[in-house]
């Protein structure tokens, strides 16, 4: 744990003792969607002090959140990954995930999105019920950041990296907020440029409506 101590006997206040100083449940978000070296953390969180990076995972290897593994042969090393008791945050991460969204709103020139961060936008927002009967997988391009998906009935698998053989390469940039929010279609972003599609186009409507943001919290 860090510093931080609340003096309450409450699950709540311990959880946020363990996970709640800065920086930590974004180390919990990029190790969710897989094991990370040091150096590859660091390049997903590229604001986070190296001290600072340190001193997280310390803390949440100490809480039993995260533990040090030798990295698969050939590679040599060790990288980090979450535990049972770690993986237990993925709900976590996941409300507050699709509760924060309602916030976002166009990016800043200071803000940056990751593959992994992309990642877990795709799973906080996917929603099974309306890809029931939906078969496709697709390379999404937002900036930077580059992830693969495959969607069969219902289900979601995503990581980040490139599919050459995707049924659909989606290059997006900032409106894909508003695709997820339905405040912009499927066939306007198509058409202002905003979204450029490569394979079978046809794919690109049912994969939008596969993922909601709902609307932003009344004033």
């Amino acid at each position: 744990m860090g510093n931080r101590r609340y003096g309450q006997y409450c699950g709540v206040a311990r959880a946020l003792e363990i996970v709640g100083e800065r920086w930590a449940l974004l180390v919990v978000r990029d190790l969710l969607v897989g094991p990370r070296r040091f150096s590859e953390l660091k390049r997903g969180l590229p604001r986070i002090p190296t001290n600072v990076l340190a001193a997280r995972l310390k803390e949440l290897e100490e809480a039993g959140v995260v533990r040090r593994r030798p990295v698969p042969r050939p590679g040599r090393g060790v990288q980090y990954e979450l535990t049972e008791y770690g993986h237990e945050l993925d709900e976590v991460v996941t409300a507050l995930g699709r509760w924060g969204a309602r916030e976002l709103g166009e990016p800043d020139e200071q803000e940056v999105l990751t593959p992994d961060a992309l990642v877990t936008a795709l799973r906080v927002t996917f929603q099974p019920a309306n890809a029931r009967g939906l078969r496709g997988s697709y390379e999404l391009r937002v900036g930077d950041a580059v992830v693969h998906a495959r969607i069969a009935d219902g289900r979601l698998e995503v990581a980040p990296g490139a599919f050459p053989d995707a049924d659909l390469t989606i290059e997006a940039g900032p409106v894909l907020h508003g695709l997820f929010t339905g405040e912009t279609t499927p066939a306007a972003a198509v058409q202002s440029g905003a979204v450029r599609l490569r394979g079978k186009k046809g794919l690109f409507p049912p994969f939008v409506a596969c993922f909601r943001i709902g609307p932003p919290p009344a004033a």
